[in-house]
């Protein structure tokens, strides 16, 4: 996982959005926690788009079994993150509250994760190029 991201790297639909900040292995249950987490802060209200997918199978060979014996079997799905990833997105709630969302998703992320707007990401690339 080496590098940054360079697709997904933009927040495209909503205004404010969690960006990852190291690499990692996020599975679909902490997804899921996150989600919750910011729908429920911000009580049905504004939008959320989830802009990451688990989509690589992680297998598990059970407890205390001799080697060999083929591959183990699935335990659970993952989507790889790179640095500078968009994983969420949130819109058309007021920014504080927007932001108490994001970071209590943050909480249920296993990576080290930045809450950034529109503007912020849009500024930092055109005085890049």
């Amino acid at each position: 996982m080496r590098g940054k991201a360079l697709r997904g790297n933009t927040i495209a639909y909503g205004e404010f959005g969690i960006v990852a900040t190291e690499p990692g292995w996020i599975t679909s249950n902490q997804i899921e926690a996150a989600r919750v987490a910011m729908t429920r802060y911000v009580k049905r209200g504004g939008r959320v788009w989830i802009k990451i997918f688990p989509d690589k199978p992680v297998t598990a060979k059970p407890a205390e079994t001799r080697m060999g014996s083929g591959k183990g079997t699935l335990e659970y799905w993952v989507a790889v993150v790179k640095p500078g990833r968009v994983m969420f997105e949130i819109a058309g709630v007021p920014e504080n509250t927007a932001k108490e969302a994001l970071r209590l998703a943050t909480h249920k992320l296993p990576i080290k994760c930045k809450i950034a707007s529109k503007a912020d990401l849009e500024g930092g690339e055109s005085s890049e190029n």
